[in-house]
Parts: C-alpha cells; structure tokens; sequence
C-alpha cells in the first residue's frame, strides 16, 4: 500500500536505510546473522502472514466481492419489485378515476355551453319581444276600451295591433295610389303642351278613384287576420320561460381534487429501502476501511521479519537450549571420539531418544518437526472453514436468486372498459338543454396495461471453476508453506552456526553431555523397574505363554514377547538373556547401550563424562 510520503523523504529513508544496513554488515556479526536468517524466516510463519493476507485478499476479492454484488442485486431486485407495484397501483387509480373526471371536465365545458345557449336564446327572442312589443304601424287612439281592470289579453292585444295595422296598410296603400295618380297627371300636363290634347291624353290620370278598391281589404284583414289562435297563449310561456332563465338560471360546477398516497406504504417502502442501502455503504465503508488498515500492516511485515529474526539471533547465542535438538557433524564427531576412547557413546540413539532430535541431513520429516508442522496446518483450518463458509454462502445466495430468476417470472395484464350512455328523449328547447348537459355523462372509456416484472428478477453472477481456484491457490500455497517449513528451519540453525562457531560448538556439547545424563537416568529408572518385576512372582498367563514358547517354537510368530527395556515387539535380531533362568529380552540397540548385560540378572554402571561447565537446560525444537 503506497504511503502519502514525499519524493525527498523517500530518498532520505532509502540511503537511511542503506547507511545503517551498510554499518550494520560491517561491524556486527549479529545484523549479518539476522539479515540472512530473515530468507528462511520469509519461507516460515513470519512469511506466512505475508501470504495469509493474500489468502484473505482472495477471500474478498472472489466470493466476498461475487457475495457482496448479488446482495446489491437483491437489493435492486427488492426496490424494483417496491416501485413495480407502485406503478401498478398508479395504473388501477388512473383507471378508476379517469371516468369520472372525464364526466366532470366535460360537464364543465357543458356549463359554459348552457350558459352560451341560454345567452344566445334570450338574445334570439329579443326581436320577437320588440316585435310583439312595438307600437309602430298605427294610431294608438284606433284601439278600442275592453273595459276589463286586468286589461286585454297578449292575444288581444297583438290581434288589435294586427287589424290597426292592416287598416294604417290599407289607408297608407290609399293615400300613396292617389297620391301618385296626382302626380302622373301633372307630369303628362307638363309633358303635352297641345291644348285640349293633353286633357285627352292625361284623362287616364284622373282616375285616382280606383284606389278606393283596395277598401275592399278589410273585410279580409278583420276575417282572415294572419294570426294563430294560441299565439298570445304560447308568447306568454315562452317569454317567461326566456325570462326565468335569463334572471333566475345560472350553470356553474366546480370541482376539487384533492392528492392522496396511493400506496400507504410507499414512504415506509422508500425508507426501508434507502436505510437498507444506508447500512449496506457503512458497511462497505467499515470493510474497506478495514482493508485499508490491513494493508498497512502488511507494508511494515518486513519489520517484522527482521525483529524475528533478531530475536532467533538473539536467543541462540543467550540460551544454550534454544532450538538445540540437532544431531550436527560435530555431535557425530564428539561420539566417535568416546568410542575411539572406549568410553559410551550415544550413536545410534535409542527409539525412544529419536523422537526428540532432528537429524538435519535427513530429507524425511522428523517427528519435532512433525508435531510442529501438524499445528501449523491445524490453524489454516479455520481460514480453510472460513474461506468454505463464504464460498458456500456465496453459492447458496446465487442458488436461490437463480431460482427466483427462473421461477418468478411473472406477467400483469390489466383491462378495463367504462361506457355510460344518458338518451335525452325530446326535441324541444328544454330537451336540447339537457342533452347539451346531461350528454356529458355519455362517456366510453378503454384501458389495457400489459407489464412484466422481468426487469425486477435478480440477475446473480456465480463464480466460475478458475475464480475458485484462484481463490483456493493462496491458501494452497500457504499448506505448502506449512508442509515445506522445515528445510528453512533447519538452515536457520546451519546460518547461525556459521556466524557463531564456538557457540555453536558449546551448544552441541551441552546437548551431548545432557543427553549423556538422560541416558544414564533412564537406565537407572529401567533397571529400578527391570529389577522390580523380576522380584515379582510371573501371572498364570505369563508361565502359559512361556511354557507355550518353550515347548511349541513355531507358536513364537504369534506369541511374540516385547522387549523389556524399550518394549519393541520381538524381530529375528532380539538378544535373549543368556541366563537360562531369566526370560528377559532385548532388542539389539538396547543390548548395545547396556553393553551385553541383562538389567534384570546383574546391570552394569556405564562410565558418564561430563566435558561441559553450562548450566543444565532443556533443549526444544524452535518454531
């Protein structure tokens, strides 16, 4: 991870760094020791941490980041799924309620309409009303007196006028007839000069009297009068049906809309969704965060390395036992010399000896190394759960997305049809008002809505056969690591000991001469117990089995005896006792390191030389 350090203190702390690693080779021998001792303890558990975090860097990059994208897909899934049904209800309140505002809008207009019509009817029956109003056309001082208080009828009235105006036409037509044979006499006056001539040509001229026929038309004016009975009946109605409607109608509707949730629950969804999507970013935020930092430590894991190995560098010359279970080429030399000298050595060591000491030429995994080498893998057991737990979880999510993927396809098709017909029967003026208004109501409204959700279904990613192996390989390499551990630790001895001979030579001979005492000890406890159990009177089955032996030989394969020092089954190379009354048995190790004497019939006190002056310690293999 790249540090926020400038240019000119990167440059300073590299030569800081080569200066104190330059002084560091030259003067001291313990910074050489932990300089180099830090490639085997790169290949060990401190580089094992190295690796563990590309172990987790593959965690999070391969099933953490494929986990961590299908719950955001469940989350797209789950807010779409929110707004489709939201859109749905949007729909079926749209088809519910656009009927019923069409018929308000256009009973709206309809208004408007009737008020127009209304306006335009009283207007039209202004003429008539002036018509039947006016008193033009004859002599107000011709109507008779009805004599009646509440005065003549509409139809009276109007037959009146009509008769007083045909007698004004009739002595009008009077008039102007005579009025223009008059005047046609003095134009032919005027026209003929001739004396006595002209009073023959213009004699047509002086018959005005014929225009008294037209007198004849009153008869027919006071019989025949061009006006229907009802007329005054039907201009009554018709004029105060045109005055209530223009004084006391008035078409005026309004309405209010007023805006609801159409869905209760679409805040409570929203909020649930977007807290939902609140948390999910902390926590991206935390684990980046986290990711961060760790990658932060790692930049310093080179510190690390060198502090352990300091610290191996620094126990090795101040702690004889440390790491002190070897059998080197000095060890081997210090024994062939005791053997030159006659005195006891311990090559080749004892069964029971083996399991505590390394033989470092030996490629095969030894038994410290072994037991080391079993703890490390059993703690990439839990990374190994772990790394399992998000790759099946992982696998688990992706399985049931798919399944809604594949299983929840669903199609919505919406179709609804209002028609609503009001027949206005009539064709009268109050019949065509109506139907002007009330028609309104004749509305035919149609809506088909065809929605999927195939937008909302999930649409999982799962990890591909090379992702898992790319996945698993980190945690591959570090068992690997863990199994191949062993050869760097035993150069981290082979280092140390080049730098340091003497002390080298001084732990060797401490782990030699204490091993000395171990043996001496153990066959002291072994003789202790050897003797004990020879004093002790044999069991029934124990003379059975070695009457067995005795008399049947071939019987020895299945009844084998064991060996009484180390207690080793018995082989074709086991010494027996060669006191006829004693049953005790040796393997040939043993019968060696006792030198030919049976601890049950008479043992021997082997020679012990101490070469050392340490302080006695426990020796233990380093991990």
């Amino acid at each position: 991870m790249p540090l926020d350090v400038s240019e000119t203190l990167k440059v300073k702390l590299t030569w800081w760094l080569i200066g104190v690693t330059a002084l560091g080779w030259a003067t001291s021998p313990h910074f050489r020791c932990a300089n180099l001792l830090m490639v085997p303890k790169f290949l060990g558990k401190e580089g094992r941490l190295y690796v563990l975090s590309f172990v987790f860097a593959a965690i999070y990059n391969g099933p953490g980041a494929n986990l961590w994208y299908n719950l955001m897909e469940t989350k797209r899934s789950m807010e779409c799924v929110v707004e489709l049904q939201v859109n749905h209800t949007g729909h079926l309140w749209q088809a519910s309620t656009a009927p019923l505002r069409q018929v308000m809008e256009e009973l709206v207009k309809s208004a408007e309409t009737l008020n127009t019509e209304m306006h335009n009817v009283s207007e039209a029956f202004v003429e008539l009303n002036e018509q039947v109003a006016n008193e033009e056309g004859y002599d107000l001082r011709q109507r008779p007196e009805t004599g009646k208080e509440s005065g003549p009828s509409t139809q009276q009235v109007y037959e009146t006028k009509t008769k007083l105006r045909c007698e004004t036409v009739i002595q009008s037509g009077l008039l102007r007839c005579t009025g223009h044979f008059q005047k046609m006499y003095k134009k032919c006056m005027k026209k003929v000069k001739l004396p006595l001539f002209n009073h023959l040509i213009c004699l047509p001229m002086q018959f005005g009297f014929l225009c008294h026929a037209v007198k004849l038309m009153r008869k027919w004016c006071e019989k025949r009068i061009p006006v229907d009975g009802n007329f005054g009946n039907m201009y009554d109605r018709v004029n105060g049906s045109v005055n209530s409607l223009s004084q006391e109608f008035s078409a005026s509707i309004t309405y209010k809309e007023e805006h609801h949730e159409m869905l209760v629950g679409a805040e409570i969804a929203a909020q649930l969704r977007e807290d939902v999507s609140s948390q999910l970013r902390q926590e991206g935020a935390r684990l980046g965060l986290a990711v961060s930092f760790f990658r932060l430590l790692l930049s310093f894991t080179f510190l690390f390395v060198f502090f352990s190995a300091f610290y191996y560098t620094y126990q090795y010359c101040h702690k004889i036992g440390f790491d002190n279970c070897y059998i080197t080429t000095y060890f081997r030399q210090i024994d062939a010399r005791r053997r030159e000298q006659n005195k006891q050595t311990l090559l080749p060591l004892l069964k029971e000896e083996i399991s505590s000491f390394i033989f470092p030429c030996k490629p095969a995994v030894q038994r410290p190394e072994r037991r080391h080498m079993v703890m490390e893998l059993l703690r990439c057991i839990p990374l190994l759960l772990f790394l399992l737990f998000v790759c099946g979880l992982d696998h688990f999510i992706f399985t049931i997305l798919s399944v809604i993927q594949n299983h929840s396809f669903i199609e919505y098709s919406y179709q609804t049809s209002h028609h609503l017909s009001v027949n206005v029967m009539g064709t009268s003026l109050m019949a065509q008002l109506l139907r002007g208004t009330i028609g309104a109501l004749n509305t035919s409204f149609d809506t088909e809505v065809e929605t999927s959700n195939l937008a909302c279904l999930p649409r999982p990613t799962g990890m591909t056969g090379q992702q898992y192996l790319n996945t698993c390989l980190p945690l591959g390499a570090l068992a690997m690591l863990c199994l191949a551990q062993v050869y760097p630790f035993r150069l981290r001895r082979a280092i140390a000991a080049f730098y340091f001979p003497k002390r080298e030579k001084a732990r060797v001979l401490f782990l030699y001469n204490k091993l000395l005492r171990q043996r001496k000890n153990f066959l002291d406890l072994q003789r202790g117990r050897v003797a004990r159990q020879a004093r002790q009177p044999p069991t029934l089955g124990t003379v059975l089995l070695r009457w067995c032996r005795r008399h049947w030989p071939w019987l020895r394969r299945c009844l084998r005896q064991k060996c009484t020092l180390c207690g080793t089954p018995e082989t074709p190379q086991h010494q027996p006792c060669p006191n006829p009354e004693c049953f005790a048995l040796y393997c040939e190790s043993c019968w060696r390191v006792m030198g030919a004497t049976c601890l049950a019939c008479g043992p021997a006190d082997p020679d012990l030389v101490r070469d050392s002056s340490e302080d006695e310690e426990e020796q233990g293999y380093a991990g």
